[in-house]
């Protein structure tokens, strides 16, 4: 055969040269189309993940907003039952009196499992992040701006203050204040 016959195409040609550059792009392209296409896809299951995960911390959050609130709203309920308690026994009903310390303590008991403690406030210092003063008075048996007296229990959870106590706080100059008006 002769190199330059119709049949035999020579090895430089042109002809040899155009066959392969057009499958060698077709297939770059490919190739680009489907990194990119992947690329989509990775950053669309990532977007999706993130979704998933801001659903779920959006509804605890829901969730630990709705039982605080429940707790806010029980808890004028449990100081009823405190002042009830601290009133007394009552002579002619001691199951009633014996119901009412037992709800008490069930109701506490439901507050500690939900981690909310009971503050004690009488003899320490006023704290205006965790008291409420209601008044002032003074008591010489107690050290300057102390509590002398809890008008409401307060709560926290944990060291977070979940409702303030009202206080009477010992002001020492509240006497003073008293004597010279007269």
């Amino acid at each position: 055969m002769n190199p330059g016959s119709p049949n035999q195409p020579l090895a430089g040609s042109d002809t040899g040269a155009l066959t392969v550059e057009p499958a060698t792009t077709e297939s770059d392209s490919i190739r680009e189309q489907l990194a990119e296409q992947k690329d989509v896809n990775l950053r669309l299951a990532a977007d999706f993940e993130n979704f998933k995960r801001r659903s779920r911390q959006e509804s605890d959050a829901r969730a630990a907003a709705q039982k605080e609130s429940f707790i806010h709203e029980l808890l004028p309920a449990i100081d009823n039952l405190e002042r009830a308690l601290a009133a007394g026994v009552t002579p002619g009903s001691p199951e009633l009196n014996q119901g009412v310390e037992m709800t008490f303590r069930q109701l506490r008991q439901l507050l500690q499992q939900h981690g909310i403690e009971p503050e004690e406030s009488v003899g320490r210092p006023f704290d205006p992040h965790r008291h409420e003063a209601v008044s002032q008075r003074h008591d010489s048996t107690h050290p300057a701006h102390s509590i002398i007296e809890v008008l409401q229990r307060g709560y926290r959870r944990g060291e977070k203050v979940f409702r303030p106590a009202k206080v009477v706080v010992n002001d020492p100059t509240h006497s003073k204040k008293g004597c010279h008006a007269h």
